[in-house]
């Protein structure tokens, strides 16, 4: 006789809801475990990575090389004074920044102003050894925020001219010394006869050409004729074969004539094709173009030259709105003071500047060879219709031009 078999009962069911809950207790525990044990591991003073706050004002501090020196009277570019910039995100205006030295073991603030759209700028003597920090409130329940601690780094330039003596130095060398219709100069050219060193300033000129007895028919872009004028004779020098650098400050103190009908320039070209180059023909770069002063509106440009693919350029910049609002003083002029016209030029970007105030910035046609200086006061065709019935001599100045090498 068979033994019956017996129906065992029933185990309890887990509601779903339960084990969930189990697992995630399970996976709690099990984190807990894992981060204490890396903590354990993790060596002294290293700190967790912390998510960034967006909203967390940030207070940064630079110092550029002597690139302030307005003024009416030639002077050495060693008397130039450095400029701090201290900007502030998110952007805020009226806000107080205090520029601070360090003085023994204490902080001195030496200067204050108020932020005006995130920045502010405090010259400085130049070649200081001084350690610097800026400190401003924070949005935070008025915490003090202070910066970094910066020191001057430029040193000496890598390169300077302060034209002292009666001659061009042997750095430069006259350029372009004809006349070339192709680069819109049919009518004046590049000669020595335009360019003299007195009194400590270069002078760079556009005169008439003497030697010329007839007149140039002169064309716009589109092979149009703009009239009949005298050739000019342009002074136009440049360090192509003896000085350029790769990134770092270009600068140069100069002081424009105020008549239309030419442009005085201080510029950089690259030195030559380097192989396997983002560019490769770097950039023509024009820190400053002057243009003239005509019915109360100064003519100043600013551009990069890109190069393209196709061999033509492209330009991105051009004139600057109302440059007046970066002179010193109400009183102040283009063509009565010197100025000191700078780029900033960095792998990513390059910063124009007006004695230290920044005018302007571009990440585009960022030349990756090295730049050569030029300065020039050229005559372009379309520009001689300007020249009217006064062909004399027209004469900007340069007191000094540097590099800084960085």
């Amino acid at each position: 006789m068979s033994t019956p078999h017996r129906r065992q009962p029933a185990l309890p069911t887990t509601p779903p809801s339960v084990q969930s809950l189990v697992l995630s207790l399970v996976a709690a525990l099990v984190a807990g475990l894992l981060a204490t044990v890396l903590a354990a591991s993790t060596p002294a003073g290293a700190q967790a990575a912390q998510p960034r706050d967006h909203h967390h004002p940030r207070l940064r501090i630079a110092i550029l090389p002597p690139v302030r020196q307005p003024g009416a009277v030639v002077a050495p570019s060693g008397a130039a004074r450095s400029v701090v910039r201290v900007t502030l995100r998110p952007r805020t205006t009226g806000r107080p920044v205090e520029l601070q030295r360090r003085v023994g073991l204490k902080w001195r603030t030496i200067a204050t102003k108020r932020l005006r759209r995130g920045e502010a700028r405090f010259p400085i003597a130049a070649g200081a050894t001084s350690v610097y920090r800026a400190v401003a409130a924070s949005h935070r329940q008025g915490r003090v925020l202070p910066s970094r601690r910066v020191s001057e780094t430029w040193g000496a330039p890598d390169f300077v001219d302060e034209f002292e003596g009666s001659a061009l130095g042997p750095a430069w060398q006259h350029r372009i010394q004809f006349y070339n219709p192709w680069g819109g100069r049919g009518c004046s050219k590049g000669s020595p006869e335009a360019v003299s060193v007195a009194d400590g300033a270069l002078r760079l000129s556009s005169m008439p050409d003497r030697a010329a007895h007839r007149l140039c028919v002169a064309r716009d872009a589109r092979g149009r004729s703009l009239g009949r004028f005298s050739y000019r004779l342009n002074g136009h020098v440049s360090t192509q074969h003896s000085a350029d650098f790769l990134y770092g400050v270009a600068a140069a103190r100069m002081r424009f004539p105020r008549s239309l009908g030419q442009h005085a320039a201080f510029w950089l070209q690259p030195r030559g094709l380097l192989e396997e180059s983002t560019t490769p023909w770097g950039a023509e770069v024009d820190i400053v173009e002057w243009y003239g002063a005509h019915r109360r509106k100064n003519k100043m440009a600013i551009a990069v030259h890109k190069p393209m693919p196709d061999g033509s350029k492209r330009q991105i910049g051009g004139p600057i709105a109302d440059p007046d609002r970066y002179l010193a003083t109400r009183a102040d002029t283009w063509w009565d003071n010197f100025h000191v016209f700078s780029v900033e030029w960095t792998p990513r970007r390059y910063v124009f500047r007006i004695d230290g105030h920044e005018v302007w910035r571009t990440r585009e046609g960022v030349s990756d060879v090295h730049e050569f200086l030029i300065l020039s006061m050229l005559s372009n065709d379309f520009e001689l219709p300007l020249v009217g019935s006064d062909p004399k001599p027209r004469t900007a100045e340069v007191d000094w031009v540097a590099f800084w090498q960085r």
